[in-house]
């Protein structure tokens, strides 16, 4: 009786060159304890910052080639977009700026109310800051046009929070002054240029939703009646 030699059928699970190097190539890249220490001193410089500050900045302070900087610097935003980490480190107005993740926003926001009444815009003052956004520069007779309202008192709440400021003058017969919005404005409201400003419905929105909290506040601050 001949002997039967019994081979395993189940194929053979094979990995491609391609495949091998596309998982090489997903591994980070280890940096020299040189550049290490600078990736640390980086992360502590965004994180103590209130502006946003670019990596040319940072390189002329530090004394460091830009490319050098400008690289470690991505190595960072990658760092921080992994899952683990609760904050991100994203450009804003031009530069680098630590701030919590999108997802995590209604949680932390959550938190901060608990801890003081958070600050907000009046309707007047969120209209009028939406005109001189999408309107810039503009002048306050041109502001009125719009909104139908006076809005001398707005304006001057604007430019103490430092979200607007002065453009010059406007070259017409009483040379009135044009109002533009500020840097402090893109990193309030995390843009990191004009062109993310959000679109006219989404501004409609954000104005319902101050409408529908100044409708509550006002209920509860009136008396009850008897």
């Amino acid at each position: 009786m001949e002997d039967t030699i019994q081979t395993d059928s189940t194929p053979q699970e094979t990995v491609s060159a391609d495949e091998l190097l596309a998982g090489s190539a997903a591994q980070p890249a280890v940096l020299s304890s040189d550049d290490a220490q600078l990736k640390a001193v980086l992360e502590a410089i965004v994180y103590v910052t209130e502006e946003p500050l670019s990596a040319i900045q940072i390189a002329d302070a530090l004394g460091e080639p830009s490319e050098r900087v400008e690289k470690l610097l991505e190595h960072l935003v990658a760092e921080f977009d992994r899952p683990e980490h609760g904050v991100t480190i994203r450009e804003v107005a031009g530069g680098y700026k630590m701030a919590t993740k999108a997802e995590h926003h209604e949680r932390v926001r959550t938190f901060v109310r608990s801890l003081r009444p958070p600050i907000k815009l009046s309707l007047p003052a969120l209209e009028t800051l939406a005109v001189i956004a999408y309107k810039q520069p503009i002048t306050a007779p041109e502001i009125l046009e719009i909104r139908g309202v006076q809005g001398a008192g707005v304006l001057k709440t604007l430019l103490d929070r430092k979200l607007i400021a002065t453009a010059g003058r406007k070259n017409v017969i009483g040379k009135p002054i044009l109002y533009k919005t500020t840097k402090e404005f893109l990193v309030q409201f995390g843009l990191k240029d004009l062109s993310e400003l959000p679109t006219l419905k989404e501004f409609e929105e954000i104005r319902r939703l101050a409408v529908s909290d100044e409708a509550a506040v006002s209920e509860n601050a009136a008396p009850e009646e008897n």
